[in-house]
């Protein structure tokens, strides 16, 4: 154990996690690599949590940072801020949502805390309807929305939550349905869900599981949840904390996988915006967003530097087709990762979409799942090089793979090659 980690054990929440046996400490970074206080290079296929969106270190942010330090730092949500309105305009414009108004947080939790906020106040219900094997932020309000055992400490709740199938499509009672008939059934799952509850706020949403491990239903469920929600009244939420900004490499937004009946209500963002900047955000209809009927404000969203650099982020995705990197280089790799585990008695999916890759572990001749061995994988490619995340319900047993969206092809058949060697030294 290092002298940093006894140190961070002392002054740190036993609940607080770490990767691997002997922790990093990751001093710097370029383009899609890291380095560790030892030297040690690695290949980084998990981007801080899918939040280093496009390169590590890319000098048009750090550069936009800099610059913005140098003239003013912070000023809150009281006075006009430049930097907020120019990324919010550009915001508005690319969410697909009419007469769009962004309110700037700092994380995904305060962002989805905020949507909650302004759907019960818009339809004066604290009932919302959440997926199963979702994940939706640590606040109060946020772990009462998670449908993932893991990551909910306490069963007190602000809110009243009703929980859907739908948003794992390999396991579960509809598994072995059709595409069609497992829309459908999730369907009618809602339907008689709604027929025993009274109003519900909204429906609460990540279009691919993240933390659930990288799950998704077919495309087109939320839309037909949508003419569902509709005749109810029942607003949607769209958590795009993870699969914002072309992840997905199909879409700019995941919601756009289910757009056959329009976009969400409500959209929340975070992560990849700022490159590793602290931004969330929430994206709504002006007669959702403007429905609160008090006073509020932000203190730290909407900050000039982390607007700076959202700003210069979004322009250099934009500019460097990064969705379309992130939809030739993804499917270049998840063909390469299908490769090197064909065979394997412990996988027993690879999914995903884009550079949003999830690879599923079980032991071997069973469905079961292996926490275990997806440690012990963790561990492998780490030494070979390759840092990866975990996930995947209350089991953890999914290895995911969210890579800086510039990933190289040269990269990902690197990473692939990498992955393979660390599964078979635990075989």
């Amino acid at each position: 154990m290092t002298g940093l980690h006894e140190r961070h054990l002392a002054v740190s929440p036993d609940w607080l996690a770490l990767y691997y046996r002997d922790p990093l400490e990751l001093t710097h970074g370029e383009g899609r690599h890291v380095w560790d206080a030892d030297g040690n290079r690695y290949l980084d296929f998990f981007g801080g949590i899918l939040t280093t969106m496009t390169a590590h270190a890319l000098p048009e942010v750090t550069k936009a940072v800099a610059e913005q330090a140098g003239r003013i730092i912070h000023s809150s949500t009281l006075y006009l801020n430049r930097p907020m309105v120019e990324l919010a305009e550009r915001v508005a414009a690319l969410s697909g949502i009419p007469d769009a108004r962004v309110f700037f947080t700092t994380s995904g939790t305060e962002a989805n805390d905020t949507a909650m906020l302004l759907a019960t106040a818009y339809r004066r219900s604290n009932q919302i309807l959440a997926m199963r094997n979702s994940y939706h932020g640590r606040s109060f309000s946020a772990v009462s929305v998670t449908g993932n055992r893991a990551w909910t400490p306490t069963s007190l709740s602000p809110l009243q939550t009703l929980y859907v199938h739908g948003g794992v499509r390999t396991r579960g009672p509809y598994a072995e349905l059709s595409d069609d008939r497992f829309v459908k059934a999730c369907v009618a799952d809602l339907e008689d869900l709604l027929g025993h509850t009274r109003d519900a706020a909204a429906l609460i949403a990540e279009p691919i599981q993240g933390v659930g491990g990288f799950t998704s239903p077919p495309d087109g469920l939320y839309a037909a949840f949508r003419q569902v929600l509709d005749r109810h009244g029942i607003l949607w939420i769209s958590d795009e904390v993870q699969t914002g900004w072309g992840r997905t490499g199909d879409h700019f937004w995941g919601w756009q996988a289910h757009a056959e009946h329009g976009p969400p209500d409500i959209l929340t963002f975070a992560k990849g915006i700022g490159n590793g900047m602290s931004i969330g955000g929430v994206v709504a209809r002006a007669e959702v967003m403007n429905s609160l009927d008090a006073n509020s404000i932000s203190t730290f969203g909407g900050s000039p530097v982390t607007m700076a650099a959202g700003l210069a982020n979004l322009s250099y995705l934009l500019e460097h087709d990064l969705p379309g990197n992130a939809r030739r280089v993804g499917g270049l790799l998840i063909e390469r990762l299908r490769a090197v585990v064909a065979g394997s008695a412990h996988v027993r999916e690879v999914r995903g979409r884009g550079l949003m890759i999830g690879i599923e572990l079980v032991k071997p001749g069973t469905d079961e799942a292996n926490p275990e061995t997806a440690a012990a994988v963790l561990e492998a490619a780490r030494e070979r090089g390759l840092l990866l995340g975990k996930g995947g319900g209350h089991s953890t047993s999914v290895l995911r793979i969210a890579p800086p969206l510039s990933l190289t092809v040269a990269e990902a058949e690197e990473g692939a090659a990498i992955l393979g060697e660390a599964l078979r030294a635990v075989e």
